[in-house]
């Protein structure tokens, strides 16, 4: 009896070996979920990061927008000088200084499709904010209006320029613009997307700034409505497909305050 029990106490190298081989397959495989779920996490929370920052973006622009133009000069009897109240919703360039607006979509240099300037007053007088895309970093630039100036010249000073939306897509070149086509094909259908998009006011009802219709109140001044579309890419590809990660963001911002 003693001789047995002995023969069957314990394992085999065999069994051993065996049982190695499997905890070491089990390893693996939990390994390589925990690899993959850290991926997916580290994916998702660039996504998330990217998304928040394109949203604070896309809502400022709409808030901007919103409260273009105040306060006109018909608010004043007397105004002190032209710095004192907004000459028109939105600056433009070429000719703000000699009082002759650009028709946008054609002559203007600003507003486009990727610069904008809004003229308002946030409480502390008449200031003009820029938004330039330059390359994929969206800027926006604040300064005060002042008589006589250029408002493209007053914000275009490097030090007044703050990065605003990183890695912007609307308006990349090539290479990366054929990569990006080919992922997202419903997203750039035939090129760079319009950051900006300008509806202008006329007799006949709202209309497409630069269309034939809006022919005599393409201006700046005739901006009513500007449909803002925000491209934006996380910083890295994808971990697990090496893929480029684009979100679309739209807003629309509507001028509350009547053209001056």
């Amino acid at each position: 009896m003693d001789r047995s029990a002995a023969k069957s106490a314990g394992f085999t190298i065999l069994e051993l070996v065996l049982a190695m081989a499997i905890f070491l397959v089990v390893c693996a495989a939990m390994f390589g979920l925990l690899q993959v779920s850290q991926q997916r996490y580290s994916s998702e929370s660039q996504l998330s990061g990217s998304f928040q920052e394109a949203r604070l973006g896309i809502d400022q622009i709409v808030r901007d927008v919103n409260v273009s133009g105040y306060p006109p000069v018909g608010m004043f009897s007397n105004p002190s000088s032209a710095a004192s109240y907004a000459l028109s919703p939105f600056a433009w360039d070429p000719g703000y200084t000699s009082n002759s607006p650009c028709q946008v979509g054609t002559t203007c240099g600003s507003p486009n499709q990727f610069d904008l300037i809004v003229e308002t007053d946030f409480g502390n007088g008449v200031s003009w904010v820029r938004y330039q895309l330059i390359g994929t970093t969206l800027y926006r630039t604040v300064v005060p209006k002042s008589v006589g100036a250029d408002p493209v010249a007053a914000t275009s000073s490097p030090s007044a320029m703050t990065p605003f939306v990183e890695n912007v897509m609307n308006n990349v070149s090539e290479p990366l613009l054929g990569q990006i086509k080919a992922q997202y094909p419903a997203m750039f259908p035939t090129g760079p997307v319009p950051l900006f998009q300008y509806t202008c006011s006329t007799p006949s009802g709202p209309q497409p700034c630069g269309n034939a219709a809006a022919a005599n109140h393409n201006s700046p001044k005739d901006i009513s409505d500007v449909d803002v579309t925000l491209v934006v890419k996380t910083p890295y590809r994808d971990m697990q497909t090496q893929s480029l990660r684009l979100m679309e963001l739209t807003a629309r911002g509507h001028r509350s305050n009547p053209a001056s």
